[in-house]
């Protein structure tokens, strides 16, 4: 009996031993999984390693055969460890010295004043990066104390040997070409994100992928050999290709930076097209932005690409559209003729004038061109229906953005001839009461030069991916604007500027046929008036009886030199360049010889 009693509480007692253990190891897994999880999870995670970024580096930007106009190169920041560089400094016995002491033995240290000097910081710069770190964190092991070093300060940063300084390395944006090309390029802000330019439009094209790597550190915060183990691959951007050509772009900024200081202008913007294609190869302006020190350009020369953005009245070189419609349509021909005195005075208070005094001359059309007359070309145009020409002139691009995608440009503006005044009517004629930009102008003179067929102008080729593909290709769809034969006929009327006025004989160039329109514009006021301030341009084609290239020269606010013919030597330089650098077969045809008086 006595046995059965000690058998039962022998298993009670292990009943209650095993019930005692089960509910402590409940207790344990519930400690685990739900009190104290989140800071035993973060436990596990620094055990498992420190996670470094991985930088995917942004695409580049090149020119049509490859030359990097926007690239990114490394740059390094140097973090700091506050703890592990006080703990260098101890009383002679190995212990720590308080840490206002060893605060200011790390100020005189050499290899402090060594590191201001090869980073011109001051000493007390570094002090305060320390200090502060400190104070938020009295263990800590995190001090920002360099950013963004180039190679060669890197290289001298390591050669010091600074056992408690760490480069991270990082990619930054570079602009090798600097002002070449830079007020289309953009550049890039503070976070990284395109901010002007191709920079921004395309900012998905170049934009690249962050990726992950981790490793085990030693209590000194340095990686554990074999530790290292990427969790997440970077990603590189893709690279935009453009349609310019670099060494082009360069000669542009040199003659439009010698020509606006030489006749005093404000600014200058100068463009050259294929005419083939409608590729942009170059698009310039003075003073033009240097992304890698957008500061060294006045504020509104900085985010903009003038060719898009900024609008004027075009002036004469308006009245070859003008002239082109009036062709097209049959209403006149280059032998059209008309009495054309130097002034205007019409119904409804109309008045306008010539540029310059002349007698009265029997013009023909080709003539009115070559003379650049407003009388004559509204004279011989007045009769013709004001809708027509304002068709023509939306069908040449005016008052519409081009195809290309840039940031904000500007559409122009051509209002309806419905809301044309009896001044309007007339002044639109000859590109007064009409405002356009470079783009617009240009698109519309490679319309009338490729035998009256527009192909959309593009900047871009293409984002070129990693695997070579090719997106972000433009597409391109061509519009005839007028005949084939206008076409002709308006480049045989064009060559009497440089041919046969003596004021554009600098726009010749020897061994080529070449077409060409000058143009003087005043700025308006914004209250039908004009301000004092001047536009001149010229805009040629090259050769004429195989036209490739279309040069577009536009110069601000002279002091010097107010009408159209200051521009042509600027013209002549640029498209003898232009000529050159392609190799184009000089002509092999007679120029024309159309008459420009009855």
């Amino acid at each position: 009996m006595k046995a059965k009693k000690s058998t039962r509480r022998r298993t009670s007692i292990a009943l209650l031993i095993v019930l005692a253990v089960v509910s402590s190891l409940v207790y344990k897994l519930f400690d685990i999984q739900v009190v104290h999880a989140s800071a035993l999870t973060a436990q596990a995670a620094e055990r498992r390693g420190t996670a470094i970024t991985l930088y995917g580096a942004r695409g580049d930007i090149v020119d049509d055969d490859g030359t990097v106009l926007a690239g990114s190169v490394l740059r390094y920041d140097f973090i700091a460890s506050p703890v592990n560089a006080l703990s260098a400094y101890t009383d002679g016995k190995g212990h720590a010295l308080p840490r206002d002491q060893a605060l200011a033995k790390l100020a005189a240290d050499p290899v402090l004043a060594k590191l201001s000097k090869i980073t011109n910081t001051p000493v007390k710069t570094f002090m305060a990066d320390f200090t502060s770190a400190l104070k938020a964190n009295s263990q800590s092991q995190y001090a920002p104390l360099i950013k963004n070093a180039d190679v060669p300060t890197f290289n001298k940063v390591e050669a010091l040997k600074i056992a408690w300084l760490t480069p991270v390395s990082h990619p930054a944006r570079s602009y090798p070409l600097g002002a070449v090309g830079g007020n289309i390029v953009g550049y890039v802000n503070s976070s990284g994100q395109g901010a002007e330019g191709l920079e921004q439009q395309y900012q998905k094209c170049l934009v690249g992928e962050n990726g992950e790597e981790t490793y085990q550190a030693s209590r000194d915060g340095v990686a554990l050999p074999g530790s290292t183990k990427v969790t997440k691959a970077a990603k590189q951007g893709g690279t935009l290709v453009t349609t310019l050509d670099s060494d082009l772009n360069w000669f542009l900024n040199q003659e439009l930076a010698s020509t606006t200081k030489q006749l005093g202008a404000e600014f200058a913007q100068g463009s050259v097209i294929d005419i083939k294609t409608g590729e942009i190869k170059a698009a310039a302006q003075y003073p033009s932005v240097d992304p890698n020190d957008i500061d060294s350009v006045p504020a509104e020369y900085r985010s903009t690409a003038m060719m898009f953005s900024s609008m004027f009245e075009p002036g004469s070189t308006f009245k070859s559209l003008t002239a082109a419609a009036m062709i097209d349509t049959g209403y006149a021909t280059p032998y059209s003729h008309v009495m054309t005195a130097d002034s205007f005075s019409g119904p409804n208070g109309v008045r306008f004038s010539d540029a310059e005094y002349h007698p009265v001359e029997d013009m023909t059309l080709t003539g009115i061109l070559m003379n650049s007359s407003n009388v004559g070309i509204a004279e011989l145009g007045q009769n013709m229906s004001s809708q027509t020409r304002y068709d023509y002139y939306k069908k040449f691009g005016i008052g519409s953005p081009t195809s290309v995608d840039f940031p904000a440009q500007a559409s122009g503006i051509l209002t309806k001839p419905g809301t044309w005044d009896a001044q309007t009517n007339y002044t639109t004629m000859f590109g007064q009461g009409v405002s356009a930009t470079m783009a617009q102008m240009v698109q519309a003179y490679q319309a009338l030069a490729n035998d009256g067929v527009m192909i959309p102008l593009s900047l871009v080729k293409g984002c070129k991916q990693a695997d070579g593909t090719m997106t972000d290709v433009p597409k391109k769809t061509s519009t005839r604007v007028i005949k084939s034969s206008t076409s002709k006929t308006m480049l045989d009327m064009l060559e009497s500027v440089p041919n046969k006025n003596p004021n554009d004989a600098a726009l010749k160039i020897d061994g080529y046929r070449l077409a060409a329109k000058t143009g003087t514009a005043q700025e308006p006021d914004g209250h039908g008036g004009y301000r004092q301030n001047y536009y001149i341009s010229v805009m040629g084609v090259a050769p004429v009886d195989n036209p490739r290239y279309l040069v577009d020269v536009n110069i601000g606010f002279p002091a010097n030199g107010k009408m159209s013919y200051a521009a042509a030597p600027l013209f002549h330089d640029i498209m003898s360049q232009v000529l050159k650098t392609y190799r184009v077969s000089p002509s092999n045809s007679a120029p024309s010889d159309l008459p420009v008086t009855h």
